[in-house]
């Protein structure tokens, strides 16, 4: 079904969190949340779709000699580019028409020496906005659109032992709800003992108080890659856990890429003690992006399994992961919705021959009203059992934009959002996160495209980065 993008407007708001993130060499205090809204004619029907996401710092680039404010241009550039690109462009169908907005802008990311994630999310944004405005002008959800072959989806484009096969016949039903696991920061507080204000705005701050409030069973615990450090607060996580989820309880590790090196890590993970290895799902991203497909895992035999998050730039990702013994690797919205749906695809058939494959589901920061019910959207259609969720952690809600947008949030999504005073946020139950609103939503949000005039932005092109102070 044709495509033809007839313009691509990007607007910024900027959201102050709650209480600082910290994670591998940043912390982010602030931070730019971008939205993309595109004019599209779909099969000659022309309807506007719309995405979002976050510009985090020291994430997409990894840089500790620049600011987060250096990186901030080289980030807007790459989105500005992205969407001026887009701008005329057309496909026979919506997953040619990503793939040559794609192969377009990877060259243009090259020259400009951004790094491959960069230059995937700019074109995620746009991608995420056309696919908004298929599943609107066809009346249909993204976990239809993915099955009934309308995206026109080759994922032998991507992964070429996928050549002929189709999504329906390798993705599972769509889940209806998602297990969370929930983010500890290196600053996190653990107990009330850490934090003198455990509440904060209406939200549980420690670690227990987020435990007891939203009955959560699964956690991501980033590392500092100090051992001995890291060593004493998982002991104390699990003590939380012990006593607040008992056995219910599981956890992964996020590395954020702070080892250079596998020997350093394995003596890490050797002297995690019985009672932190059993519950352990796996172990994301410990080696820096510059040596982490460089290594043999499979040397390390008694490893737990390791995916990849930060090296997941390349539509070829994937397949390099698992040639350095990598058991698989993360999906986020901003590495793309189609190489997420080739990945998902890719993972079940190496499963159903019988290795033991992971595609994971990890967390931007995302908020709503627009990226993080998109992103729950992917996740549910490829079946991702449990997700990491932390932007209703770091921000407060959804104060970050104008009371509208929380109302119309909560009128769209009643599963997924619930009242916190003046605000919404997001409705974790049981450790759980309802989604059926998204899965019925065209493309997860049932928000109308503009929201963005209701959101409070401005051209992302007149956005100054010195509005934030995050490292």
């Amino acid at each position: 079904m044709t495509v033809a993008v007839r313009s691509v407007r990007a607007d910024a708001v900027t959201l102050r969190a709650r209480m600082p993130f910290r994670y591998g060499i940043a912390e982010m205090t602030a931070m730019p949340h971008v939205f993309v809204r595109a004019v599209v004619d779909v099969a000659g029907d022309r309807v506007e779709g719309v995405a979002a996401d976050n510009l985090p710092p020291k994430w997409f680039t990894k840089d500790p000699t620049t600011t987060y404010a250096e990186d901030l241009v080289e980030l807007r550039a790459a989105v500005l580019a992205a969407c001026g690109r887009a701008t005329g462009s057309s496909g026979a169908t919506v997953f040619d028409w990503w793939l040559a907005l794609h192969r377009d802008l990877v060259p243009v990311g090259t020259t400009a020496r951004w790094p491959p994630l960069l230059a995937g999310f700019a074109v995620s944004l746009v991608e995420r906005a056309v696919l908004d405005a298929y599943c609107r002008a066809r009346d249909t959800t993204l976990g239809a659109a993915v099955r009934d072959g309308g995206l026109g989806i080759r994922l032998g484009a991507v992964h070429p032992e996928l050549s002929g096969a189709e999504p329906a016949a390798l993705l599972g039903t769509p889940r209806d709800r998602l297990v969370l696991r929930h983010t500890v920061g290196l600053g996190d507080p653990l107990t009330a003992a850490d934090d003198p204000a455990p509440v904060d705005g209406g939200l549980p701050r420690t670690l227990v108080d987020c435990v007891r409030a939203y009955g959560l069973t699964h956690l991501k615990v980033k590392l500092s890659g100090d051992p001995a450090a890291d060593l004493v607060r998982l002991s104390r996580i699990r003590a939380v856990a012990d006593e607040y989820v008992g056995p219910a309880f599981r956890y992964t590790l996020d590395g954020n890429e702070q080892y250079r090196s596998v020997g350093p890590l394995r003596e890490f993970v050797s002297a995690l003690p019985p009672e932190l290895t059993g519950p352990l799902l796996f172990l994301e991203q410990p080696l820096h992006r510059d040596v982490a497909f460089d290594v043999d895992l499979t040397e390390w035999p008694d490893r737990p399994p390791v995916v990849a998050d930060e090296s997941g730039g390349t539509l070829d990702a994937l397949r390099s992961a698992f040639a350095a013994g990598y058991a698989g690797i993360s999906h986020k919205n901003c590495k793309g919705v189609f190489p997420g749906v080739a990945n998902a695809c890719l993972v079940a058939a190496r499963n159903a021959a019988g290795e033991r494959r992971v595609l994971s589901a990890e967390d931007l920061t995302t908020v709503g009203p627009v990226s993080l019910p998109q992103d729950l959207a992917v996740v549910a259609t490829l079946g991702i059992p449990h997700v990491e969720r932390n932007g209703h952690h770091y921000f407060r809600g959804l104060s970050g934009f104008p009371d509208p947008v929380a109302e119309l949030t909560l009128a769209a999504h009643p599963d997924l959002y619930t009242r916190l005073d003046d605000t919404a946020t997001l409705a974790v139950r049981d450790g759980t996160l309802a989604v059926g609103s998204v899965l019925r939503a065209p493309f997860g949000t049932g928000l109308t495209p503009d929201v963005v005039d209701r959101a409070g932005g401005v051209p992302l092109v007149d956005w100054q980065p010195t509005e934030v102070d995050g490292r």
